[in-house]
């Protein structure tokens, strides 16, 4: 099988390797991939919302299968118009990616199903937003309603920074047009947890849990990023949580999107805040998410390409989905200063004897070096039968990875390692 992945980060790189393991598959292309992902596929300077580029390459390469891993070409029809051309696809078409398109629509459907989430108010003004934010509970949450690269959500602890954030957003413009109208809702607490789920529009099957570290620096300090690293599974995901998940939230919603005629198929990430009244959705996105992906499916015990096109034909019932019984940690390795300005072009070197899963994310090959090209240049990944032994072996193997600006954080399951102490 000829197999196209678009996207070019350490997702991207994650899914390829995975789906490498099919023994049908003869070729992988990415579209654009990175220097990194060039070790796995060939690499296509087409980006990923250059999307009839992407459908024209596809049909004149006479693809089999493409997966579409990243939200803005999924949320602006990438897999509509390859399903046009006759391209099976993994991924949600325009109609259900709005589901992370659109924080005002992901609310007003989980209001209108019951699906357990904060209270919340949609403004399309500035002047009605500050006026509200004058008597509105502190700290409190503002999104903006369309897609912002991860980063449109602020966490206002005081009145002022309410009154900030809802200016940048409508008046300063800071996310473009995803700010134009705006959610401000009710600042929930709690663990977070993040869980993908494999769904065929019928069946719902949810992968390991994970647990994100948003924030740059050690003791969850600093600006959010994209992610600094991950660890699964996620301890605060009890079986019972699990089941309450599964009845509350991830077949409702499933089933909401079916009676709303937006049939979901692919990987729906449901971001979870397990408060004191239970479990509550924060976010939805259309897509893998980034960098949870990258220690979610090395521990998926079975095939990923089988599992995609059970999700596009409809039959996941039938199809065995598994994971081993083990935990996985991800530690991101970012340029320094980020995620402001940082510095690139430095060569990434490897030891020989590196014991892990190297996924690049931001990286390009230049004068046939492998060189930094990004915020978040690469995560190391270990699997252990512990978490304390996937996180030790994760930072020994950190140590093995080289480029000249650096830095990660260097408490990554820390806080997950203290909820089992403490078991």
């Amino acid at each position: 099988m000829k197999i196209l992945v678009v996207g070019g980060g350490g997702r991207e790189h994650a899914i390829i390797k995975k789906i490498k393991e099919n023994p049908t598959v003869e070729k992988i292309y990415a579209l654009p991939g990175n220097g990194g992902i060039a070790e796995d596929a060939e690499c296509v300077a087409i980006g990923a919302k250059e999307i009839d580029k992407i459908v024209d390459f596809a049909v004149s390469n006479q693809i089999d299968y493409a997966v579409v891993a990243p939200d803005d070409p999924l949320v602006l029809g990438a897999v509509d118009k390859l399903n046009e051309a006759g391209i099976a696809c993994f991924g949600p078409r325009a109609n259900a990616a709005i589901i992370e398109g659109s924080k005002i629509f992901s609310k007003n459907l989980m209001k209108k199903y019951g699906i357990p989430t904060a209270k919340y108010e949609v403004f399309t003004t500035m002047d009605e937003a500050l006026e509200y934010l004058k008597d509105a509970p502190i700290p409190t949450v503002i999104k903006a309603d369309g897609l912002a690269l991860g980063k449109g959500v602020v966490i206002a602890m005081t009145r002022d920074e309410a009154y900030d954030a809802v200016r940048s957003m409508m008046a300063d413009k800071v996310f473009g047009e995803s700010g134009s109208r705006i959610v401000i809702e009710e600042f929930l607490s709690g663990p977070e947890v993040s869980v993908l789920s494999f769904t065929d529009g019928k069946t719902v099957v949810p992968m390991i849990s994970s647990m994100d570290h948003k924030r740059a620096l050690d003791g969850d300090k600093g600006l959010n990023t994209g992610g600094m690293g991950t660890i699964a599974p996620n301890p605060y995901y009890t079986d019972e949580i699990a089941e309450i998940c599964m009845r509350d939230i991830f077949l409702p919603t499933i089933n909401a999107m079916n009676a709303e005629g937006r049939t979901f198929k692919g990987c729906l990430y449901f971001g979870l805040m397990i408060t004191k009244d239970g479990p509550k959705v924060i976010e939805y996105n259309c897509r893998f998410g980034d960098p949870e992906t990258q220690v979610v499916l090395p521990l998926l015990d079975g095939d990923l390409l089988s599992i995609m096109q059970a999700c596009t034909n409809g039959t996941l019932a039938e199809t065995a989905v598994s994971f081993k019984d083990k935990s996985a940690c991800c530690v991101i390795m970012a340029s320094d200063g980020y995620p402001g300005k940082y510095a690139g072009g430095f060569e990434i070197t490897r030891e020989a004897d590196l014991d892990a899963e190297v996924y690049i994310a931001g990286a390009k090959i230049v004068d046939g070096k492998l060189v930094n090209a990004g915020g978040r240049v690469l995560g190391v990944v270990a699997i252990g039968d512990t978490l304390k032994e996937a996180i030790d072996a994760s930072y020994a193997n950190v140590k093995k990875v080289h480029f000249e600006n650096a830095f990660y954080r260097k408490d990554i399951g820390k806080r997950a390692m203290e909820v089992f102490n403490e078991k």
